[in-house]
């Protein structure tokens, strides 16, 4: 089967699927792979940012995706000893509302990928998984070969976009080369849920000396982020759970009940990998990257989703400038690269200085 198409991007994350939308909505012809069969894949970082809530505002996305269901924070809260020792709510002088707004993976991208299914330039591949960039003799990237649902796939186009994620095939296809950088940390998820009357809250604490955070969920549930010294995971499992449990029920007593209920072994915990990754180049002659496929980060701040949305906003802006009747050569995608890095390269600060600084909070 082949496919004829201007864009052609691989991964059906949030900043894939508004990439696509804003080529689409301006008559871009764009072809969206995706390797799974549904959107509702399981996702840890759900948080919008202002950030990201702007972008979405802007594009006339931000009410579809209320209308599929989202949860403003109303406060962030420090605990220590089993109470709040720390209270931060929006600052309401400078118009804030909300401290940040839990949006399930499967609504934001329902909302998305609904109204970018209605442009006849929007073609979306599900259950496509890239095999293949296609070279030309000069040896620019004019292509894709994919395999879907078995059978060969051949996308013929003027620019890939890698937004697949932070084990991006298409930055390995495409040969660039990604530095990687441990936090020292790895990190355990869990999902319980809320009990009766529970705020929408994002809680923080420490469990010894390691950071045990709450994020509220819309839907009814409270996700744990839980993080443990890197590469210890397989040695904590050989041992029993309850003395975990005991640390987390410590600081926050009144989960008691539903923590129990919900957590019975290491098998209810899944384990994340941290690190953050810094890509020689973000571009070379018909290839882009985006999102954690340029710039893996580690989960505090939820900048990840974020950072991929403005990635999205930014090269929308530049593509839709570029004549995509030819494989686009790298030097006209650079700009893109250029504008972002340098906030990409100060959010990989700020996290480190978060985490450097997260223990003196409770002293």
């Amino acid at each position: 089967m082949l496919v004829q198409t201007d864009v052609c991007i691989v991964g059906g994350g949030p900043g894939g699927a508004l990439l696509g939308y804003l080529l689409a909505k301006r008559n871009v012809s764009v072809a969206l792979v995706e390797r799974h069969a549904r959107i509702e894949k399981e996702f840890r970082g759900e948080h919008l940012t202002a950030d990201g809530e702007e972008i979405l505002v802007r594009h006339g996305l931000f009410d579809k995706v209320v209308a599929e269901g989202l949860l403003p924070m109303a406060k962030v809260e420090y605990w220590k000893d089993g109470r709040a020792m720390e209270v931060l709510f929006p600052d309401e002088e400078a118009g804030e509302t909300h401290m940040s707004i839990h949006v399930p993976q499967g609504n934001l991208l329902g909302a998305i990928l609904r109204e970018a299914k209605r442009l006849p330039s929007f073609r979306l591949l599900m259950n496509t998984t890239a095999k293949e960039l296609l070279r030309d003799s000069e040896g620019r990237t004019v292509g894709l070969k994919a395999s879907r649902a078995g059978a060969e796939l051949t996308i013929k186009c003027s620019v890939v976009v890698g937004a697949d994620g932070r084990y991006s095939v298409i930055r390995k296809l495409a040969g660039i080369p990604a530095r990687i950088k441990k936090h020292g940390f790895d990190l355990l998820w869990a999902k319980v849920p809320q009990p009766e009357g529970w705020e929408p809250v994002i809680r923080n604490a420490l469990a010894g000396d390691q950071p045990i955070s709450l994020f509220t969920q819309a839907g009814g549930f409270i996700q744990i982020g839980w993080n443990i010294p890197e590469d210890t995971y397989p040695a904590l499992r050989k041992g029993p759970i309850e003395p975990f449990l005991e640390k987390f029920i410590d600081e926050y007593p009144d989960l008691e009940e539903t923590v129990r209920a919900s957590i019975k072994s290491w098998s209810d915990f899944i384990l994340l990998k941290v690190y953050s990754s810094y890509s020689e180049t973000w571009v070379q002659d018909g290839v882009v990257i985006m999102g954690d496929a340029a710039h893996t980060m580690s989960p505090t701040g939820a900048f990840g989703i974020n950072s991929a949305l403005k990635d999205a906003d930014v090269l929308a802006e530049l593509l839709l400038r570029l004549d995509l009747s030819e494989p686009v050569e790298a030097a006209k995608l650079l700009p893109f690269e250029r504008e972002r890095r340098e906030e990409i390269d100060r959010f990989h600060r700020l996290q480190q200085e978060k985490e450097a600084a997260y223990a003196s909070r409770f002293r």
